[in-house]
């Protein structure tokens, strides 16, 4: 018998559409050239590592007459080679590139017939490198009984760990029958499962009810003229396509930036983000008269003291911040972004970046992918963006070998909203990922062009001068 879904988790299938497929990615570079790591030497490690987040081997299997929520089960035809796939870029590629057949892949959602993941290994990149894209659904990574499969994948010395693969067999396949069976015994012996059941029905019906209505409202707008899906310039109604920018700067900038003028990496993070938007903003024309402020979503890690014993799943709550976009002064959107977060520090005692980047077995995709299901829980409070900023380990880590060089998010886009920013710090560096709808957001670029720029404004305004960001392959810095 498999673990049946809570209604948590089953909201995020339900709240799925074609135009907003519920699925985390990361783009992780690795150096291949002396290792010969690629498509053969990942899915020998995907094979070895699996056995220790066996959900990636089940697919949700649903109860006949919805009487009860879906149930994870094994997957009768599990085939790796389906799920670990392979990709390249015609030589030498570069980050464009990669970041074209990145937003292509992530527009597709993925097939609710199989486990819910799926990893390509790009390769053809410049300098011999190799790209690896992972894509996993919002309802399979939770944080607390699930992480993400990059957390088992990645070692912290070029010596791979031989975990050893394990003997697997899937269980006995269920039939529609027994399914219904098990989902009656149950509901009837467990309160518990009467109550998820319970929550998930009527959550589905209020997500139902709230499509519904836009749909209602788009009809009634397009019929009477009047109105506009798109309230403002970062909001609208989803296409099926998207893009993908990204942007890496040095971590010794940002620090300097918060040693001058005060606050956290965070907060600098932050600002650059606002100053990003105002500056890509004003090469569209748009009036900032009606675009003061951008309220976002910024997923904030709250673990306790004994951090190693916490779930990391439930330890991370949402805070709301309005972006200064309309402020001109880099160093004032600085100061106003670090003082909406001292009553969240001093309340929920946020969590110093080291120690979260200290956690044993720590993968920023899992902090990710628990940031951005935080973030989808906020969307009925007026947010416009979601930014999820992890500060990850500050030296190299390796898969199969392979040093990894680089990691960006790819987050998703929520329904209505026309971009989302995923930030990660990594052995000296900070990775922005921009994910951005491909209609409503066209010039992608010039937004990742406007973040680099809002970082040397505040280095400027900061009296550091203009940036030391990498420009080479790959740039280490002590933290």
């Amino acid at each position: 018998m498999g673990e049946r879904l809570r209604a948590k988790d089953l909201a995020f299938l339900t709240a799925e559409t074609p135009t907003a497929p519920r699925h985390n990615a990361t783009v992780e570079i690795f150096e291949a050239a002396s290792t010969g790591f690629g498509h053969d030497a990942l899915t020998e490690l995907v094979g070895d590592r699996i056995a220790f987040v066996p959900r990636y081997r089940q697919r949700v299997r649903h109860v006949p007459g919805r009487l009860a929520n879906p149930v994870w089960l094994d997957d009768p035809h599990f085939d790796l080679a389906y799920h670990v796939r392979r990709s390249a870029l015609p030589q030498p590629g570069g980050m464009e590139q990669l970041c074209e057949l990145v937003a292509r892949i992530v527009s597709r959602p993925l097939d609710r017939n199989r486990p819910l993941w799926e990893v390509y290994v790009v390769e053809g990149l410049q300098g011999g490198r190799v790209a690896v894209l992972t894509k996993a659904h919002q309802a399979l990574v939770d944080g607390a009984q699930v992480v993400d499969l990059a957390q088992v994948l990645l070692d912290r010395t070029p010596e791979q760990r031989q975990l050893g693969s394990d003997e697997w067999r899937a269980e006995r396949v269920q039939s529609p029958a027994g399914l219904l069976a098990d989902a009656v015994r149950e509901t009837m012996g467990s309160p518990r499962t009467a109550v998820e059941t319970m929550r998930g029905a009527a959550g589905a019906a209020r997500r139902d009810a709230e499509l519904l209505t836009r749909r209602v409202g788009a009809v009634a707008a397009l019929l009477t003229g009047r109105g506009s899906d798109r309230d403002s310039p970062i909001t609208g109604s989803l296409s099926h396509q998207r893009r993908f920018v990204t942007v890496r700067r040095g971590l010794a900038e940002h620090r300097a930036v918060r040693d001058a003028q005060g606050g956290t990496v965070n907060d600098v993070v932050l600002a650059t983000v606002a100053g990003g938007l105002r500056g890509w903003l004003m090469t569209r024309s748009e009036s900032l008269a009606g675009v003061r402020r951008v309220r976002a979503v910024v997923p904030m890690s709250v673990l306790d003291q004994e951090l190693e014993a916490t779930s990391v799943g439930s330890q991370i709550a949402p805070h709301l911040v309005d972006l200064p976009v309309g402020e001109p002064s880099p160093v004032v959107r600085l100061h106003q972004v670090s003082h909406s977060f001292l009553a969240h520090q001093e309340i929920r005692r946020a969590v110093a970046a080291n120690r979260i980047a200290g956690v044993p077995g720590f993968a920023p995709s899992t902090f990710h992918a628990i940031g951005s299901r935080v973030a989808a829980e906020q969307l009925r409070r007026g947010i416009q963006l979601s930014v999820t900023n992890v500060p990850g380990p500050q030296f190299p880590l390796y898969a199969a070998g392979a040093v990894m060089e680089e990691t960006y998010p790819v987050p998703p886009l929520l329904p209505g909203l026309a971009l989302a920013i995923g930030v990660t710090s990594y052995d000296g560096q900070v990775c922005y990922g921009v994910t951005a709808d491909r209609d409503l957001v066209p010039d992608a670029d010039t937004l990742a062009s406007c973040l680099s720029e809002a970082l040397d404004e505040l280095l400027d305004a900061s009296g550091e001068g203009r940036p030391r960001a990498p420009r080479g392959r790959r740039t280490r810095s002590t933290p």
